[in-house]
């Protein structure tokens, strides 16, 4: 007698990402495959070049732009079950970046829930986590150890706001992901009363009028190139991580670097990438919110992913709850 099979057997993890035999469809691969269910649109989780391509019509307009248009895509609203194969697929709010999902994954009487990447904080571009019940929780960990505590958004951005105010003649140019991070800045500013026009790296444009056609305002946006220094005095301007040591800021008035990340919390990175004015904001559930999403979600086991596992998996072992790590590969994508 063989036993019962092991929970979430239907389940195979490969370093290139998660196949469901019963559905014949991977969750999130790294490279080209026929039928790919994706979380979300950062090119850790969704790449072009699939087949059939089940996600949120958001992350599939972010990756028609991203990576050109798809061969067969299958557009999901959040709750709306789909068969795949042998398996019941529901995609449910993540809160990482416009149209992020979770994916409920439902077979032989088990539910596995892949979150993805998700956060619990309130972010005025994305609709919020939606804590599900289910028998294996596949968690991310990219701040999986308790130094990682992010602080209030809108404090981190009275530091840049106060820089301008204390310095007006120069600008305050702020690093931030192209792709989910840099509106959500946009939006909390907003959100915060500065109605001043912001400044954006041409990078950025493209995402943001993206972000706007599904109904997210940005308020006045301007392209920081061919703008003169005077005109840019007094403003924030927002470019990808990439362009704060290049040659294009040299085009700005005496700007105060500043970086959006949740690794601003390691002064060392700071210091390596010359930023000024760190600034921690992060996308991802930060140590509290992983703990608490476990202890409110009560799973039999917990698969942990793309991070710091160690750490998670002991705090959930102390806990009586089964613990493993999947060692999917990731890409550090989003700089965050």
């Amino acid at each position: 007698m063989g036993g019962m099979p092991r929970l979430g057997h239907w389940i195979e993890p490969h370093p290139h990402g998660i196949y469901i035999p019963p559905a014949d469809a991977w969750v999130d691969p790294s490279r080209p495959v026929d039928r790919a269910l994706v979380t979300h649109g950062h090119a850790d989780h969704a790449r072009g070049g699939h087949g059939k391509v089940w996600a949120t019509p958001a992350t599939l307009a972010i990756m028609d732009t991203r990576y050109g248009e798809q061969a067969d895509p299958c557009a999901v609203d959040y709750g709306e079950p789909q068969r795949v194969g042998e398996v019941d697929v529901t995609f449910l709010p993540a809160g990482h970046v416009l149209g992020s999902a979770q994916i409920l994954l439902e077979y032989a009487g088990e539910r596995v829930i892949v979150s993805g990447d998700y956060k619990r904080r309130s972010d005025p571009t994305c609709v919020p986590f939606k804590p599900t019940p289910c028998d294996i929780f596949i968690t991310e960990a990219t701040f999986g150890l308790p130094v990682f505590r992010h602080p209030e958004v809108t404090d981190e951005l009275d530091k840049a706001l106060l820089a301008l105010r204390e310095e007006p003649e120069r600008c305050v140019l702020i690093g931030a992901y192209a792709l989910g991070k840099a509106q959500r800045l946009i939006a909390e500013l907003r959100a915060m009363g500065h109605a001043d026009p912001i400044y954006i790296h041409g990078a950025m444009q493209r995402l943001c009028d993206l972000y706007q056609t599904f109904g997210v305002d940005l308020g006045e946006l301007r392209p920081a190139t061919g703008a003169t220094k005077a005109e840019m005095a007094g403003h924030i301007i927002v470019a990808p991580p990439s362009a704060l040591q290049d040659r294009w800021t040299r085009r700005l008035p005496d700007p105060i670097t500043a970086m959006a990340s949740g690794w601003m919390r390691v002064r060392q990175r700071a210091v390596q990438k010359g930023v000024e004015l760190p600034l921690i904001v992060s996308d991802h559930a930060d140590w509290d919110e992983l703990t608490a999403t476990i202890e409110e979600l009560r799973p039999k086991e917990v698969w942990v992913t793309h991070g710091r596992e160690d750490a998670l998996i002991h705090w959930c072992q102390l806990r009586q709850i089964k613990a493993r790590a999947l060692d999917l590969l990731g890409f550090d994508d989003e700089d965050d």
